[in-house]
């Protein structure tokens, strides 16, 4: 089909607008968060509703061209584009609705948590939303979508209760439908593989102004402070998530001058319990005597988004993840003769810690694997220039690999980007589970048409 007669037929249901390659905004239409992602699709369908969605996904289908789906656009291995195939851009669909009385959030599927927290946090409500702003929920939430309130509310999914989707053959479902129970457990944490969210439903909790920040610590004790922080995260109540992370000062004029740039570790912490308690859990960390603390009072949108300047759109990016149960003495040392040996100084090591209500899930409650680890991992490399792609990319992957000795033998499906292989997501999901997800699949998607994702094949 040549590109006019697609856009015609594209555009045949009132809620599609169709970008070419030949339209002035083409480029910004086809870009993504990740820049090390350059794909050109023959077109980029934005839908404004479910129903321009289910059309979409029919036309494409009939055309036999490949669907990428785009709801925040973060997709970090670049699932949200392709080449020559067709983009189904949710960009348009951002609205949020909360019911109030009921602790009831819908979020529309192009949302991203800045769109999320902004309406809920009028009504004092939150729900487990990522630790960047900008993050698409429904992205998240399909991995399982750690954050800053994990350990008091769970995760994303965790607080999934709900859900609208359209599925390859075109319909639109309800998971509410009890015929349609199963997809809402294979949405949690089973990434985009059964079909097009356009509408996600979430439990929210009362969540008022948190208890938040970064501590930064003198750089000679990096390795003391990240073994402190093993001890310090076994005081903390529910109340508090925190993560440590090893990557450079920031060139900030709060920051000494001595340090910045300087490979250092920091504290990052929120507390979204009562201020008394606060006090109390997030003592420890000042009592390491950070040469920067950054604690405060602020609003819980004011957390989410407080790292949002560190990851641009159109930075390059590389990252992997993964569990573990313990970080000893080995992980440490493996952590730091890498970082140091890191080929750009931006590049960061991450290590959430994973307690309270994530542990009260059972293993099997949701699509989500490994939530009974104490830590969960993110080895974020980042950098300027096309040319040192390969450098960065090569060394997370070397210290994803030198940690899997110490780990639980499966990575973070939102930072699995590497998944040729099937076998390595089997792997991340684990067989029982993995074997639960490809039945949805081939009940939901037996043709793999949403493939484009750490795929379960049918």
């Amino acid at each position: 089909m040549a590109n006019d007669e697609l856009r015609v037929e594209l555009e045949r249901e009132p809620g599609v607008a169709v970008v070419m390659p030949s339209d002035p905004d083409y480029h910004a239409a086809r870009v993504i968060w990740n820049g090390t992602i350059d794909r050109r699709p023959a077109a980029v369908a934005r839908c404004a509703s479910a129903e321009a969605v289910a059309h979409a996904v029919s036309v494409i289908r009939a055309q036999g061209l490949r669907i990428a789906l785009r709801g925040g656009g973060h997709s970090l291995p670049g699932f949200s584009t392709c080449d020559d195939g067709v983009v189904i851009d949710l960009a348009p669909m951002r609205t949020v609705d909360v019911d109030a009385a009921d602790r009831v959030a819908r979020a529309a599927g192009g949302c991203r948590w800045s769109d999320y927290d902004a309406v809920t946090a009028r009504h004092g409500l939150a729900s487990t939303g990522g630790v960047v702003s900008s993050t698409g929920v429904a992205g998240l939430t399909l991995g399982g979508g750690i954050g800053w309130l994990m350990n008091r509310h769970g995760l994303a999914c965790d607080n999934l209760i709900g859900a609208q989707v359209v599925t390859a053959d075109g319909e639109i479902i309800e998971t509410a439908d009890p015929a349609h129970a199963e997809l809402l457990w294979g949405l949690r944490g089973g990434g985009g593989n059964f079909g097009v969210l356009t509408r996600l439903d979430f439990r929210v909790s009362p969540v008022g102004d948190v208890a938040g920040g970064i501590a930064f610590y003198e750089p000679s004790r990096s390795e003391d402070i990240a073994a402190a922080y093993r001890e310090l995260v076994t005081s903390l109540s529910d109340d508090c998530t925190t993560m440590l992370v090893i990557g450079p000062a920031p060139d900030e004029d709060f920051v000494p001058a001595k340090m910045r740039g300087e490979l250092c570790a920091a504290v990052v912490g929120c507390h979204a319990g009562a201020a008394g308690r606060a006090e109390a859990d997030l003592k420890p960390i000042k009592e390491l005597a950070p040469a920067v603390d950054l604690f405060d009072t602020m609003s819980y949108p004011e957390m989410q988004s407080l790292f949002d300047a560190e990851f641009p759109a159109g930075g390059r990016y590389y990252m992997k993840g993964g569990f573990l149960p313990a970080f000893p003495d080995g992980a440490l040392a493996t952590v730091m003769d890498h970082m140091r040996a890191r080929p750009s100084a931006a590049s960061e090591f991450d290590l959430h810690h994973m307690a309270g209500a994530v542990h009260r899930v059972g293993e099997m409650d949701t699509a989500f694997s490994n939530r009974s680890a104490r830590f969960t991992y993110n080895i974020v490399a980042k950098w300027h220039d096309r040319a040192d792609d390969d450098a960065n990319q090569d060394w997370a992957r070397s210290l994803a690999a030198a940690l899997e000795r110490y780990g639980e033998g499966r990575a973070f499906v939102s930072f699995l980007s590497d998944v040729s292989d099937v076998r390595s997501v089997e792997a991340t999901y684990g067989a029982d589970r993995y074997a639960r997800l490809v039945a949805l699949k081939r009940r939901y998607d037996p043709e793999n048409v949403f493939r484009l994702n750490q795929n379960i094949r049918p």
